[in-house]
């Protein structure tokens, strides 16, 4: 345990600490303008970041990763917030909580093995693109001094690392935006800081129960919404932790993240704070800083508590341009650019699977329906390429008056078709022998086309054997097939 203890805690202290303190302040203006985007006051997106961030750094399955606020979640809160206020807000965010454990507890992020590579892909650079893309208001009508900020905090990013001794040991982002901070004090150009923002909070956290009526008529009003926010946040957590599982070369303990994200949404609520869950921007801010460990997640949470609330004058001062910088690092570090390059190579299925990901989740900014649409694209693209692989040969016996079918592959809703039509009614034949030994009946559908191939050959007057069926097949065609009951038979032939 203590082992266990010094892995998790110590082994990455030094770097922990600072990557944790760049996403602490990289936090603050994404927190508050979800807050704005959700309809409530910015203390409560900063607030369910701290919350949050710090409860995952102990219960969550994946380390290093960060989870917070995020607007993904926002959105789905607008209407409920608009029509109903904060405090309902409270209880769908406790409720969320509760149905992400349960969703733990049953292990359903083990069905994140269906989700193809062409979708993550899809949803990292989707991710990337929106990333960049809430950078935009930071760069339109604004004067020159912002792009000159913006393109100087670029050049320490990338440039600090090839400094000597020193490039290596600070996170290039918290330089760029102690620099630039610096600079903006030193000569007061007019640009945008955090503070233009929205006002940060002034007191910790309390405890806050949700003042709603504990009936029926409270949950019909609530569960919608925390189902989605459920689903959402962890579609969303689960992609992110599987990104940062490639990023650090590690695997992570997915179920726990369900239970870790309930946990830290069920504080959130009773401490007056939104829900959310993991944020791709944050974690790889946190990964390429060095973060690797639970300390640098609770870094971030503590720090951004401490920074609104114990140093706000001093954290209101640093420029938007700063924290643009960092982000625009973020999207083009996100991105995935040999996904470009590889679409002459791979196949055009895997690429429309990858584009329709990202044009889905760009132009509805919802992740979940981005990444639904890539799975659902894969599936079919999976089942038509499995129905295609099925062979049906024959041979004549011996006498001439006999044929043998043999069928070769996987029979289900997709390869059904092809299956019926292999087959010759018309052949003058008394006896037709079905080898099904390197056959599989996978559904209902695949025991319908086998009843209709059997009927119409025993309605041309031909006996029908089935051999070889194996265990499997053999159940569900026992089970559902009506070829052998000829009241079923009628009914279905009409």
């Amino acid at each position: 345990m203590i082992e266990s203890f010094k892995h998790n805690w110590l082994s990455n202290l030094k770097a922990d600490t600072l990557s944790g303190i760049v996403v602490a302040l990289a936090l603050i203006p994404e927190a508050i303008a979800f807050s704005i985007i959700a309809g409530v006051d910015p203390k409560i997106g900063l607030y369910a970041s701290f919350a949050i961030c710090v409860i995952i750094a102990f219960t969550g399955g994946r380390p290093g990763m960060i989870s917070a606020a995020t607007g993904a979640m926002a959105l789905l809160m607008v209407t409920l917030v608009k029509e109903h206020g904060l405090e309902y807000l409270l209880a769908a965010t406790l409720l969320t909580g509760v149905l992400q454990i349960v969703a733990g507890y049953l292990r359903l992020a083990d069905l994140m093995r269906f989700v193809s590579r062409s979708v993550v892909t899809g949803f990292v650079n989707a991710l990337a693109i929106l990333i960049f893309m809430a950078q935009l208001p930071e760069l339109t009508n604004v004067t020159w001094h912002v792009y000159a900020m913006t393109a100087a905090g670029l050049g320490i990013i990338y440039g600090f690392p090839y400094l000597p001794k020193i490039g290596k040991t600070v996170p290039s982002p918290l330089v760029c935006i102690l620099v630039l901070t610096a600079v903006y004090l030193a000569t007061g150009m007019e640009i945008r800081t955090v503070g233009d923002m929205g006002e940060l909070p002034d007191s910790l956290p309390i405890f806050l129960w949700p003042d709603v009526p504990l009936n029926l008529e409270t949950l019909k009003i609530i569960f919608p919404y925390s189902l989605m926010l459920a689903v959402v946040g962890l579609l969303e957590s689960m992609m992110t932790a599987t990104i940062v599982d490639d990023l650090t070369d590690t695997s992570s303990n997915k179920n726990r993240e369900c239970k870790g994200q309930g946990m830290a949404n069920i504080g959130a609520g009773l401490l007056g704070g939104m829900a959310g869950c993991a944020m791709i921007g944050q974690s790889v801010i946190n990964v390429k800083s060095g973060g690797r460990n639970r300390t640098s997640t609770l870094v971030a949470g503590v720090g951004l508590l401490v920074l609104v609330v114990f140093l706000s004058d001093w954290v209101s001062l640093i420029p938007m341009a700063a924290l643009v910088a960092v982000m625009i690092m973020v999207s083009i570090g996100t991105f995935s650019w040999e996904s470009i390059r590889d679409l002459k190579k791979l196949p055009m299925s895997t690429n429309m699977v990858m584009l329709a990901t990202v044009a889905v989740t760009v132009s509805t900014h919802n992740l979940a329906l981005g990444v639904f649409v890539g799975v659902l694209l894969a599936a079919m693209n999976f089942a038509n390429k499995v129905g295609n692989i099925l062979y049906i040969g024959s041979h004549e016996a011996e006498n001439d008056k006999a044929r043998e079918y043999q069928v070769v592959g996987q029979v289900f809703f997709a390869s059904c078709k092809r299956f019926g039509e292999a087959f010759d009614f018309k052949e003058s034949v008394d006896e037709v022998t079905i080898d099904l030994s390197r056959a599989h009946f996978w559904d209902i559908s695949a025991v319908e086309a086998l009843d209709r191939v059997v009927i119409k050959f025993r309605r041309e007057g031909t006996e029908v054997q089935l051999v070889g069926l194996n265990e499997a097949s053999a159940t569900i065609v026992d089970r559902h097939a009506i070829h052998n009951d000829a009241e079923a038979v009628e009914k279905l032939m009409g």
